[in-house]
């Protein structure tokens, strides 16, 4: 089987004429404020080392100025490192030739931006098959392929508009679309809902996790926004100055955040919706509830279900039905409140 994960490895960049002059300083603790006011050069990324899983949802989260969007732009080589990798089966990304790194762009990788990227003067199924025509497909093929993932993001009866002509959200559907024509193995998503109103965002995001559940892409989704990072993200890797503070999932970087930094971030986050029924449960419990709940399951869902079920305990079971322990409504509520902090 393929591997499609990709494995970033010591990546620094260094932006300014002599970058590579002061990789060492900066791995012997020069900050980036030092750097840029002695050296007129800007630390963008500082010895990232993440590996992305494949037909995942990799996050990448963190503040205006913290590097996210430079890291994405390493993976296709948008930007080229100052030291570093970027490996994907088996090839270093920043090594590739000229005419292997157009490959890679035109065939193992599709990017959806913020500003959409759609192009005026094209229809909307024009712009959805445009991927398709640098790559040499037909025109029948190619059209019938724009049409088909049209309608998967709900566009039916729009494809002879103009970008002009629909709203924010429609064409965000656009750009998704495209990327998704392409079939490319890795969707690189760069803030790609943080334009759009919230209602219209949280539909996005649905209508990518729908898609996701089908396709098992390996997305790599940049957001500074917590809830949306940890509604979408099978990982999260929190960037802070250009360096990683913190990775893992989302109810690992919930739970044990790893500094204040990172608390201050995780401490309004409804925990409900984030921590799993297998964290709190009690795997002494010996399945006698009258009601169950699936392993992977939310607090918010066990507490819906106890509730609804005028029912103190639920078992918890694995994919197979068998108990495998056991909430009751006190433990989950008292889980689903953030601790006071002190």
């Amino acid at each position: 089987m393929v591997d499609n994960s990709i494995d970033v490895r010591g990546l620094y960049k260094i932006f300014g004429a002599n970058g590579k002059k002061y990789i060492e300083a900066v791995k012997g603790g020069m900050s980036k404020d030092e750097l840029n006011a002695k050296h007129g050069h800007v630390l963008g990324l500082k010895d990232i080392n993440i590996t992305m899983p494949q037909a995942k949802i990799q996050v990448i989260m963190g503040l205006s100025g913290s590097g996210k969007s430079t890291l994405i732009r390493h993976i296709n080589r948008l930007i080229d490192p100052t030291v570093g990798e970027v490996i994907y089966q088996g090839e270093d990304v920043c090594k590739m030739s000229a005419s292997d790194l157009r490959e890679f762009r035109r065939h193992k990788t599709a990017m959806v931006f913020q500003k959409f990227a759609l192009l005026p003067h094209r229809t909307v199924i024009n712009n959805t098959l445009f991927g398709l025509e640098l790559q040499g497909v037909g025109k029948k093929d190619a059209e019938e392929r724009a049409r088909h993932w049209l309608g998967r993001v709900g566009l039916d009866g729009y494809e002879d508009r103009y970008p002009n002509e629909l709203s924010g959200g429609m064409q965000q559907r656009v750009g998704l679309a495209r990327a998704l024509t392409n079939d490319a193995d890795i969707l690189l998503m760069d803030e790609a809902f943080s334009a759009l109103d919230p209602l219209i965002r949280m539909d996005m995001q649905s209508i990518l996790l729908e898609l996701q559940e089908e396709l098992h892409k390996t997305i790599v989704f940049i957001t500074h926004d917590l809830d949306e990072a940890l509604r979408l993200g099978d990982r999260i890797a929190i960037l802070r100055d250009g360096a990683v503070i913190q990775q893992g999932t989302g109810q690992e970087i919930v739970l044990k955040p790893a500094d204040s930094y990172i608390a201050d971030f995780v401490k309004e986050v409804n925990r409900g919706r984030v921590i799993l029924v297998d964290t709190i449960m009690d795997t002494g419990a010996n399945g006698a509830a009258s009601v169950s709940i699936p392993s992977g399951s939310r607090l918010e869902d066990a507490a819906k279900l106890l509730s609804d079920s005028g029912q103190e305990t639920a078992n918890v079971v694995d994919e197979k039905g068998a108990s495998i322990g056991a909430v009751n409504m006190k433990s989950t509520i008292e889980a689903m409140v953030t601790p006071a902090t002190h």
